[in-house]
């Protein structure tokens, strides 16, 4: 009898072990599923920027106004949906010939996981990117604030995404960029992530990383990333990145279906 109890007590033991260490290690601490029946983006979660910061213009020589019209970002079935149009529009005293949104988290966060599931426009000359940069941006300015690109799609490719880092150690010609094809990304929806430590940032497509991000020594200079960063959603037109536009584009979307931030319990 001793030795069938000591036998259950064991099992029991190594049972509750094996579910404690099958527990999720993230938990989730903040989402959009774009399931709110208005068609308005959540106020209360995002913030739809719509000044230029570069003179009235946006960087990389980019074509497009930023709006915060459901013309341009509406919620719908489900999903965000974020358009870039042709249209002539005017704001801040430049008109531009295209109009799009950018939305950015009013949620920030340090350290994490980042899983946003979407399908990307496929109109040569759109610029998609799902990516964040540091709080500190105006006291700190840009690369010192740092930017981390989990996915662009760009340069007229549709067979791939990337993602990259900017720093202050790595931006312009000397930004770290790392390409991974993906031949369905704007017939398909995928899930694009980061997973952000003290040690590294890794990137990943549908839970499959292609790129980690680690120097074995870290400064100000090349890891900037130990402060607060928040989550930019957009499409950009044409520029330096974008490309050449098609004359014949009207109008194209980069739909959404949730964005979710899980940190470690």
């Amino acid at each position: 009898m001793y030795r069938f109890l000591t036998l259950l007590l064991l099992l029991f033991l190594g049972s509750c072990s094996q579910q404690k260490t099958t527990e999720p290690e993230y938990t989730l601490v903040w989402s959009d599923e774009f399931e709110q029946e208005e068609n308005k983006v959540n106020t209360a979660k995002w913030f739809q920027e719509t000044v230029a910061p570069n003179n009235g213009s946006w960087y990389n020589n980019e074509r497009q106004h930023y709006t915060d019209r459901e013309d341009n970002a509406q919620v719908s079935e489900g999903s965000l949906k974020i358009i870039a149009k042709k249209e002539d529009y005017s704001h801040s005293g430049t008109t531009q010939p295209y109009t799009s949104a950018r939305l950015n988290s009013k949620f920030s966060f340090t350290y994490g996981k980042v899983v946003v599931r979407a399908k990307l426009p496929r109109a040569q000359g759109t610029w998609p990117a799902i990516w964040t940069l540091g709080s500190n941006l105006e006291t700190v300015g840009w690369p010192g604030c740092g930017e981390i690109d989990i996915m662009e799609q760009l340069f007229e490719d549709f067979d791939m995404i990337q993602c990259a880092v900017h720093t202050p150690a790595t931006f312009g010609d000397q930004t770290i960029v790392k390409q991974v094809a993906v031949s369905d990304v704007t017939q398909n929806f995928h899930e694009y992530g980061l997973e952000w430590t003290p040690e590294k940032l890794e990137f990943f497509v549908d839970d499959q990383v292609y790129f980690t991000y680690s120097p074995e020594i870290k400064t100000l200079e090349n890891w900037p990333y130990f402060n607060d960063q928040y989550i930019l959603l957009n499409i950009a037109m044409g520029g330096n990145l974008g490309g050449e536009i098609d004359p014949n584009f009207s109008q194209d979307t980069m739909e959404v279906d949730f964005v979710r931030v899980y940190q470690k319990r």
